[in-house]
């Protein structure tokens, strides 16, 4: 069994950006901008928002967070992303998502310039992307793709379970493994017997948010497994959604939680900021 190790190879990338930005600044005077929206008070997401600040800090970009009381309304909203998308300092904008449900979370997300909307939400980009035309990819996916390259697993021909079909996480990491060639299966909460799909697979990527959803009888000898969910237990302990001890014996290749996908995505989102910025550049 082989550890994937995000957190090293997060590190890495993160390191080859600040090199790029450094770059960008002394030859075209351009520093990527990030921005944030995160509305209401909910835990995880402040978490979640305070390490993006502190990863932008240590790639030399300028980020902004727009820190908004949950009774704020749609209009509000709407008003701040048109106001960033026309700010020639901001890249990419990110709405920290769960929004409250008072929020209709496809229209703000349609309200971002596609060509600042580095978290890849937006329909001309999952579009783009679907048809496997240059797009902005959502970050977690992206992440795992650079995983799969960095550790040379091959996905042409591999019969590959995606556990989860969310807009963020698994749609389109289905269709990013469809345009690598491999055969992919999408499971979900309404499938009947997910141990007959995933027993099968050569790779198994999960990530419902529900942990030991994937025991160790349900992969076979020497499958790939990437577990993309983080859960907190009763004591505090972050974990996965596969039992990582037991699957791991079996595994040829898996990914810890935390230090697994979880980095990842935070330096996809850095690569798609400076991609950004970089188009930016050559459009002025």
């Amino acid at each position: 069994m082989q550890l994937i190790d995000g957190k090293s190879l997060s590190k890495k990338i993160q390191n080859s950006i600040k090199i790029e930005v450094e770059e960008l600044k002394e030859k075209r005077n351009i520093v990527p901008g990030l921005a944030v929206i995160l509305v209401g008070d909910d835990p995880a997401s402040y978490a979640y928002v305070s390490m993006k600040e502190r990863a932008c800090k240590s790639v030399g970009f300028y980020s902004i967070t727009h820190k908004m009381p949950e009774s704020i309304n749609q209009s509000e909203i709407v008003e701040i992303i048109s106001m960033m998308n026309r700010n020639p300092h901001i890249h990419g904008i990110l709405i920290q998502l769960p929004l409250p449900k008072h929020i209709d979370t496809a229209q703000i997300l349609e309200v971002i310039d596609p060509k600042k909307d580095v978290d890849g939400f937006h329909a001309y980009n999952v579009g783009r992307m679907v048809t496997n035309l240059d797009s902005f990819v959502p970050c977690t996916p992206l992440g795992v793709m650079e995983m799969f390259r960095e550790y040379n697993i091959e996905l042409e021909g591999r019969d590959v379970v995606v556990v989860g079909a969310s807009n963020i996480v698994g749609k389109p990491m289905a269709s990013l493994l469809l345009n690598a060639n491999a055969t992919v299966t999408v499971t979900h909460i309404y499938t009947k017997d997910l141990a007959h799909h995933t027993k099968n697979a050569d790779i198994v990527i999960v990530g419902v948010g529900k942990p030991n959803l994937i025991t160790e009888d349900m992969v076979k000898e020497g499958a790939v497994v990437i577990d993309i969910g983080i859960n907190r237990l009763n004591d505090g302990s972050l974990v996965g959604d596969v039992d990582f001890e037991n699957l791991s014996k079996k595994c040829s290749y898996i990914t810890p939680v935390p230090g697994g996908v979880g980095p990842m995505t935070i330096a996809m989102l850095l690569s798609n900021t400076l991609k950004s910025a970089k188009q930016f550049g050559e459009e002025m």
